[in-house]
């Protein structure tokens, strides 16, 4: 256990350090020099030569990578190429209000899927069945930037109950945080939801045609206390895959959602640096969205064996 557990780890390790080599590599190669686009267009090359050189970008491309890569490792992102400011503090300010969106669009997500998709289940084919899957189908194609809007059309603006963007740090004021951070939760987590619902009512159908349900209802048992004692174990597997590429999905995406409800997130972040060309600080930023998903991959991994009693003792 520990061994494979280890295993996983150093795949982690590696594929983060790989993924930082082609970050870097690509956002090398880019047409185009960061210096001539901080000075301006009415720069001369003389002064974009010596801003070139104390950027740094003067120096071959593996010492570049190794005083990038090294600063990184100590939390230090470098400076933007348009402010001349330290990027890690401001990306990980921003990274936390991504964290709050992300993490509550989720948890809404949850809430909503596994009552309803587990409901849709038990009473497939009948008219609670088909009304759940039926909306839940109408929930996947709608894109989340549009309930964002039509949330912010009717809840916001209409009835004046919520308010329709900004955001409040929590600490300061949580009462705050949390009505301007209902709208984009729901915005985010009625749309993951409806993805997430269909699959586990596909996923509890597996498990309700299984002969070990089946034998546990001729011993007298419900489908209902069946289901919950020994089959949402194994129907929360295929789930756990999707639930882990959902929530990679959801912070990648989050630009959308950010923008939408004027939310000063990682999203946000993102796409102001690649409208200044500000090349290190999309590097950065990418590096973490990638680190993410990797940590989110490995999370999900560690969670099948925990939930999987076969992976444990194939892993010993």
């Amino acid at each position: 256990m520990v061994l494979a557990l280890l295993r996983r780890l150093a795949v982690l390790l590696v594929s983060a350090l790989v993924a930082s080599v082609l970050i870097f590599l690509i956002m090398s190669v880019l047409p185009g020099s960061p210096a001539q686009v901080a000075l301006g267009t009415g720069a001369t090359p003389d002064a974009v030569r010596a801003l070139e050189q104390q950027m740094g970008l003067d120096r071959p491309l593996p010492t570049q990578y190794v005083e990038w890569i090294g600063g990184v490792l100590h939390g230090d992102f470098g400076l933007s190429y348009t402010s001349r400011q330290p990027i890690g503090p401001q990306l990980f300010d921003r990274l936390s209000v991504t964290l709050w969106l992300v993490l509550g669009g989720m948890v809404v997500a949850l809430l909503l899927a596994v009552p309803f998709g587990v409901i849709a289940a038990l009473r497939n084919g009948r008219p609670t069945g088909l009304v759940i899957s039926a909306l839940s189908q109408i929930g996947v194609a709608i894109p989340a930037f549009l309930a964002g809007m039509l949330l912010i059309a009717l809840v916001a603006m209409r009835w004046n109950w919520l308010p329709p963007n900004g955001y409040v740090v929590p600490a300061t004021d949580p009462v705050g945080f949390l009505r301007h951070m209902i709208l984009p939760w729901l915005a985010l987590g009625l749309v993951q939801g409806a993805v997430l619902t269909r699959y586990v009512r596909s996923s509890v159908l597996d498990q309700l045609g299984q002969d070990y349900l089946r034998t546990a209802r001729a011993k007298g048992m419900t489908a209902t206390a069946a289901l919950r004692r020994h089959g949402l174990r194994n129907a929360s597997i295929p789930v756990l895959t999707v639930l882990g590429v959902q929530l990679v999905t959801l912070m990648i995406g989050a630009v959308v959602i950010e923008r939408v409800f004027v939310i000063p997130g990682v999203g946000s972040m993102l796409s102001d640096a690649v409208s200044n060309r500000d090349l290190i600080t999309v590097q950065g930023i990418v590096l973490v969205l990638v680190v993410f998903a990797l940590l989110v991959g490995f999370v999900v991994d560690v969670l099948y064996t925990v939930i999987d009693p076969r992976l444990r003792v194939q892993a010993r």
